[in-house]
């Protein structure tokens, strides 16, 4: 049976990510606890941004059997431009949007190296990715772009293999709290966390069908 690692397994996305993989028959690891009990999952409570805690459970997974893919949900948002950012804003952002997702991602990329292949998945954003989309955000969109350049890294690294990096990146993820925040919005083009899950379990499956890059 393949293995997945899913982190922020209880959120919107992460927990449609870990039912579409449980429905492709794959054995799930996840940082967090679901109330109900799920067939295939095993979670554990990891502060991610504990750099020792994160490497450690990420080789206990990988003492167990080899790690087929890992989707790394965990982030956090923040409102603000270069006026209202200071560096403590920013670091806090880097904290929870690049730190989660390298402290899991770097001994995980050096398992899949040492196998010769696998696949990681980031979950990006439009500010991350586009200085316009930046503005206003300023600390958040730039813990998001430090994302895309591991990504380029590690893929830069593993190339000849079969290990691939991908970034995620949704629009608008159609959740309670995006409602809720913006009620008036049109929401014709946000994506709901299963439709972004399933495209991401399909590259899963398929890694050569998506870019490395995949923008909603």
């Amino acid at each position: 049976m393949k293995k997945a690692i899913v982190t922020g397994a209880t959120g919107n996305l992460g927990k449609a990510v870990v039912l579409e993989l449980l429905k492709q028959g794959y054995d799930v690891a996840g940082t967090g606890l679901m109330n109900e009990p799920l067939n295939g999952y095993s979670g554990a409570k990891i502060d991610l941004t504990n750099e020792t805690a994160s490497r450690d459970w990420v080789h206990a997974q990988t003492g167990n059997g080899p790690v087929d893919t890992a989707i790394l949900t965990v982030g956090g948002f923040a409102m603000g431009d270069l006026s209202a950012t200071d560096s403590t804003a920013i670091h806090d952002q880097i904290r929870l949007n690049f730190d989660t997702a390298f402290q899991v991602a770097a001994p995980l990329f050096q398992h899949m190296k040492q196998r010769g292949s696998g696949t990681i998945f980031f979950i990006g954003s439009q500010a991350g990715m586009k200085a316009a989309k930046n503005v206003g955000v300023t600390a958040y969109g730039l813990s998001k772009s430090l994302l895309f350049r591991l990504a380029e890294l590690m893929n830069l690294e593993a190339k000849g293999s079969a290990v691939k990096v991908f970034v995620v990146v949704p629009f608008i993820i159609d959740t309670p709290a995006n409602r809720t925040a913006m009620p008036d919005a049109d929401k014709s083009d946000w994506q709901t966390p299963e439709q972004i899950a399933s495209r991401i379990v399909s590259c899963v499956q398929d890694p050569e069908k998506e870019e490395q890059l995949i923008v909603f």
